[in-house]
C-alpha cells in the first residue's frame, strides 16, 4: 500500500503541481463532543460589577459572552458530558477505552486526578486515567500523547478531553483578565481509522515564561493560607502584553513549521483553528501568515476563552456549522501557561 495520501491543495489556478503527497496518518479522531454550561454571562452583566462595558470588551477581545458552570458543576461534570457525546459520535462504548487523558488547569481536587473521577462516571474500571497540565495548550498535549500511544500499539482507543472551569479561578478585580474567561469541555476519541486523520503533531514548552500566566498560590511553593486567599493568590495572574506577543509569535511559528513538515504552505490549509484566547490575538496570527479571511477560525464570541477546551469546542462547533468537509486539511494550534504550545494537522477523510 502507498505510504502517502493525496489531496488537491486549494489555489487560484489548479495544476498538476498542486497535487502534493501527504504523510501517513499517525492516528485518527473517530468522534468529537463538547459541552458548554447553560448560564451565559454577558458583557453587560459583567459591567454591573466590573469597571468595563460591552464596547470596551468587544473592541479589545471580540468576546460578547461566556458560559459559566452552575454552582454544582465541576470540571469532571463538564468533561463527562463532552465525553459521552464524543463516544456516541464515534460509536464507541466506554468499555472499549483503554486510556483516558484529561487536560485541565482547574481539577476537581488537587488529588486524585480529575481523569479518575471521569473514569468512574464513565464506568470503565481499571482503565488508566491521568490529568495533563499544559494550560490552554493542554488538549494539544493530550492529543499528542494519545497519538503516540495509538501509533506505538500500546493503546487502541484513547479518550482525550480538555475541560476547564476558569470562572472559578478568575480574579474579578482585574478588569483586564476577568473579561476573557468562560467554562467548557471538549472531547475526542482517538483510535486507528477514524474520520479525521492526524498527520502531524508537535508540542513544546518554555519555562522561562512561567510567570506570564500563573496561579501563584495553592501549591508547595506557596501553600494555601489566609494571606494567600486575601491577596488573590489562588486566581489567574496574566501579563497581557507579554502573553499577546508570545502567543502570536509561537502560534505563527508552529503553523509554519507544521505546514513545512507535511509539504504544504500555510495558505494551503482549508481551516486554521487557533486556541480561542482573544480575537485580536487570532487576527494577528492571521496577518502574520498573510491569511486574513475566515479560514482562520474565531469562535470565542459567545464562549470566551475556555482554556484546554477551546480547540475541541471550536472544532466541534465548526463541524456543526458545516465548515468541515471531506478532503480538507485543518491545522489546530494551542498556546498557554508554561509557556506551552501544541500543533496538530488533521486531514478529513473522504
Amino acid at each position: 500500500m502507498p505510504d502517502t495520501l493525496s489531496r488537491t491543495v486549494p489555489g487560484p489556478s489548479p495544476s498538476p503541481s498542486t497535487e502534493r503527497p501527504l504523510p501517513t496518518a499517525i492516528c485518527s479522531i473517530a468522534g468529537l463532543g463538547h459541552y458548554l454550561p447553560e448560564r451565559v454571562l454577558t458583557n453587560d452583566e459583567l459591567a454591573l460589577t466590573v469597571d468595563t462595558s460591552d464596547e470596551w470588551i468587544m473592541e479589545r477581545t471580540g468576546i460578547r459572552g461566556r458560559h459559566c458552570a452552575a454552582p454544582e458543576e465541576a470540571t469532571s461534570d463538564m468533561a463527562h458530558r463532552a465525553s459521552l457525546e464524543a463516544l456516541a459520535d464515534a460509536g464507541v462504548h466506554p468499555a472499549e477505552l483503554d486510556l483516558i487523558l484529561l487536560a485541565t488547569s482547574t481539577p476537581d481536587t488537587p488529588v486524585p486526578s480529575t481523569a479518575c473521577y471521569l473514569q468512574t462516571r464513565l464506568g470503565c474500571k481499571r482503565v488508566p486515567a491521568m490529568d495533563i497540565a499544559a494550560g490552554c495548550a493542554g488538549y494539544g498535549f493530550a492529543l499528542h500523547m494519545a497519538a503516540g500511544a495509538v501509533k506505538s500499539g500500546m493503546h487502541n482507543t484513547v479518550l482525550v478531553v480538555g475541560a476547564d472551569t476558569l470562572t472559578r479561578i478568575t480574579n474579578y478585580a482585574d478588569r483586564q483578565s476577568c473579561i476573557l474567561f468562560g467554562d467548557g469541555a471538549g472531547a475526542a476519541v482517538v483510535r486507528p481509522g477514524g474520520r479525521f486523520d492526524v498527520l502531524y503533531s508537535n508540542i513544546g514548552s518554555d519555562g522561562d515564561g512561567a510567570s506570564m500566566i500563573r496561579v501563584r498560590a495553592g501549591g508547595s511553593r506557596t501553600p494555601a493560607s489566609a494571606e494567600s486567599v486575601a491577596s488573590a493568590g489562588h486566581t489567574l495572574e496574566i501579563h497581557g502584553r507579554e502573553v499577546f506577543k508570545a502567543a502570536v509569535l509561537q502560534m505563527t511559528d508552529c503553523i509554519r513549521k507544521a505546514a513545512a513538515a507535511v509539504g504544504v504552505r500555510p495558505e494551503d490549509f482549508d481551516l486554521i483553528i487557533p486556541h480561542q484566547a482573544n480575537a485580536r490575538i487570532i487576527e494577528a496570527v492571521g496577518r502574520q501568515l498573510d491569511i486574513t479571511d475566515k479560514r482562520v477560525v474565531i469562535d470565542m464570541i459567545e464562549t470566551g476563552n475556555t482554556a484546554a477546551a477551546s480547540i475541541p469546542v471550536a472544532l466541534g462547533r465548526a463541524r456543526r456549522r458545516g465548515l468541515l468537509h471531506p478532503g480538507q486539511l485543518v491545522a489546530t494550534v494551542g498556546f498557554g501557561a508554561g509557556l506551552a504550545w501544541a500543533c496538530q494537522i488533521l486531514h478529513i477523510r473522504n
